[in-house]
């Protein structure tokens, strides 16, 4: 084999390993949130075993111990991926794509932990935030390592009013995405009937997180206004309709789910939409930093 064709090939799987990063962490967050509708996030009341003698839920199994159990176990699948990348870029022999490789395999173990935490304090609605956010994040560093495979770093960090632009509407993303955990925390999906809730008003918190969402739509639609007033790539305006679509789609389910008392279905479409906004506002942020030529 050659080494144009061994290189096509290590691209072709550094480029696999992160789709598959970025997709196992998605499904963590929706099988998370199934844990949590369902009632079931006491299903195994200790860690890291599932009960007091077992790491497995014999002697006691019921739905909510499958299925606590079995989000449990998927962190075993996410392990196996991000190791994969680690070897993967590690092979690449590139500095950068095995740091960002290096930083979504320890998220795995942080998360692990964070998870314990989480069962060992009853379902603390504050650490349970931080157990989302911490998935939602390593989402954002998986499309970074995407964009990376084939596009290293530039040598002078891009910089100007547009990329300012796009900065803020990253940062409004994540407002609203930490502001949407305090609106859970407040609501009745405590993850178990006996499970405390963090005591803010859900009318309050529910309002400011709809007027950051406003603030994150209005950025949004600026932003690719402007790039079309500069004449940006098509790729670039392209991020940002995307980002455009899922922030439109995401708040029309916010808004019924609100409506309608929060049904369980809706509920978990919207966790599934703060997946895909993580993923999509991190892409836009990239292409309008480094934007590929026409």
């Amino acid at each position: 084999m050659g080494v144009t064709d061994r290189l096509r090939r290590l691209d072709e799987s550094l480029t696999g390993w992160a789709w598959a990063s970025i997709v196992s962490n998605c499904v963590l967050v929706v099988t998370g949130g199934v844990v949590r509708l369902t009632g079931s996030g006491l299903g195994c009341p200790t860690w890291p075993r599932c009960t007091d003698e077992s790491f497995t839920p014999h002697g006691a199994y019921t739905v909510h111990s499958a299925i606590e159990f079995g989000n449990r176990m998927l962190t075993y699948v996410l392990v196996a991926v991000a190791v994969a990348t680690f070897v993967a870029a590690w092979q690449s022999g590139r500095r950068d794509l095995r740091r960002l490789a290096l930083v979504m395999a320890l998220g795995i173990p942080a998360q692990a932990v964070i998870g314990g935490i989480t069962v060992l304090t009853d379902l603390n609605p504050w650490i349970v935030s931080l157990h989302l956010l911490c998935s939602l994040a390593i989402i954002g560093v998986a499309v970074l390592f995407l964009h990376r495979i084939d596009h290293p770093a530039p040598a002078v960090p891009p910089r100007g009013a547009v990329v300012g632009l796009a900065w803020a509407t990253f940062a409004s993303a994540w407002a609203v995405l930490y502001v949407g955990t305090v609106v859970t925390g407040s609501g009745p999906h405590a993850g178990d009937a006996d499970s405390a809730r963090n005591g803010l008003s859900p009318l309050q918190m529910s309002q400011l997180h709809a007027d950051l969402v406003f603030l994150f739509v209005g950025l949004t639609l600026g932003l690719l206004f402007v790039t079309f007033a500069v004449s940006a790539p098509a790729a670039t305006r392209r991020a940002v309709v995307v980002l455009l679509v899922v922030e439109v789609a995401q708040g029309a389910i916010g808004f019924v789910q609100y409506f309608t008392d929060l049904p369980i279905v809706l509920v978990g479409f919207h966790m599934l939409g703060a997946a895909l906004v993580s993923a999509t506002v991190t892409w836009a942020l990239i292409r309008v930093r480094e934007p590929a030529p026409s």
